[in-house]
């Protein structure tokens, strides 16, 4: 069971200690995708887009990390790669599928952990392991070089152990990171049936914050949340057509699976579930302009065990956020319980330095309630 799949010399320096996810080439090393079907993938020629901006920002790499095969799972289980271990319980999942980008941040094996998220697999297995991540914006860091699982969600972002770590992450993933802005005034508080403790836990803290609130409705989000499972289902299918055919035969069983599910999905459902999107995102611009800043639960219950992974929806909260292509980030806050709670900010199209901002208030907050 393990974090690394490869692990590379940093070097000497000052600058922070970066694990990439092994769905992102390195160049020189092997983009296996934490997948028997690409065990004896050729070096990477060069590094992918968002690698090349960490290490000109002075990132120091020390390795590539596992994650669920093909980045197609919410669990971070693979029976092939070995499942990283959840330092807050070594017999829960650890999430997915950044799966070893958690861990590692979480064990302090890395400073900094760049992973994928296309309907999640940033957030959900960050609060698994008690720590934070980012969703970024669609489209504001390159994707060029990263293993593509659904070209209209997949996005890249950092996962750190805390607000200061992810603003680090962003910095070097994106030379155009502004100055940070003044927290939001106000939040929206948005209720998606997360268990009650989860829910009362980020309540505490959103009172300690003395943030004014404001309980806020998305009538959509269920429907945005099929539609954005369609488009993963359905996009990961076609992306991944002719590997599936030349390499089918060594694929996990769950992965095959899914990837068969998708192929089901016919062309007109799948252009339709895009098409929901242009709505969805006019009621979350509508209620942006109400509060700059949505709040909902960043995990919905504590992680599965790992022979039950599917008792942890990991789909609920993140796949209409993928939908929608607005940043999103998840930050662990106390429960008083054996596992930390998480909860979700969500701001518009480019707000990434908005969250990071008032992630950092609640943050505070946080460290005042028992």
């Amino acid at each position: 069971m393990t974090t690394f799949l490869l692990r590379l010399d940093p070097g000497a320096g000052a600058g922070p200690t970066v694990a990439v996810k092994d769905l992102i080439d390195v160049a020189g090393t092997p983009t296996t995708c934490a997948s028997r079907s690409l065990a004896s993938a050729p070096p990477a020629e060069e590094d992918a887009a968002c690698v090349a901006a960490v290490r000109a920002a002075g990132g120091r790499l020390v390795g590539k990390v596992n994650l669920h095969e093909l980045a197609f799972g919410g669990s971070g289980i693979n029976p092939y790669t070995g499942t990283p271990v959840n330092p807050l319980d070594a017999g829960r999942i650890p999430g997915g599928s950044s799966s070893g980008s958690a861990v590692a941040v979480a064990t302090g094996e890395a400073d900094i952990a760049v992973g994928t998220d296309t309907a999640g697999s940033i957030r959900t297995p960050a609060a698994c392991c008690g720590v934070a991540g980012l969703k970024t914006t669609f489209g504001r860091i390159p994707v060029d070089g990263v293993h593509p699982l659904a070209p209209s969600l997949d996005t890249v972002g950092p996962m750190a152990a805390d607000v200061a770590g992810l603003a680090l992450g962003m910095r070097l993933l994106d030379p155009t990171v502004g100055d940070r802005p003044a927290p939001a005034a106000s939040l929206g508080r948005v209720r998606l049936g997360a268990a009650p403790w989860v829910e009362d836990a980020v309540d505490r803290v959103l009172t300690a914050s003395e943030v004014p609130l404001t309980d806020t409705s998305l009538p959509g989000w269920g429907a945005a949340e099929l539609a954005g499972t369609t488009v993963l289902f359905g996009e990961g299918a076609r992306t991944n057509r002719s590997f599936v055919e030349a390499h089918g035969d060594q694929l996990g069983s769950e992965t095959w699976f899914r990837l068969a599910c998708g192929a089901a999905i016919d062309d007109d459902e799948l252009a339709a579930a895009l098409a929901s999107a242009t709505p969805w995102r006019d009621e979350l611009a509508a209620a942006f302009e109400r509060t700059p800043v949505l709040v909902t639960a960043g995990i919905m219950d504590e992680p599965a065990p790992l022979d039950e992974p599917t008792r942890l929806d990991t789909r609920r909260l993140n796949a209409a956020v993928n939908l929608a292509g607005i940043p999103a980030l998840v930050l662990p806050v106390p429960s008083g319980r054996r596992f930390p709670a998480s909860l979700q900010l969500l701001a518009p199209h480019g707000g990434e330095e908005l969250l990071l901002a008032t992630a950092a208030v609640l943050e505070a907050a946080a460290t005042t309630v028992p």
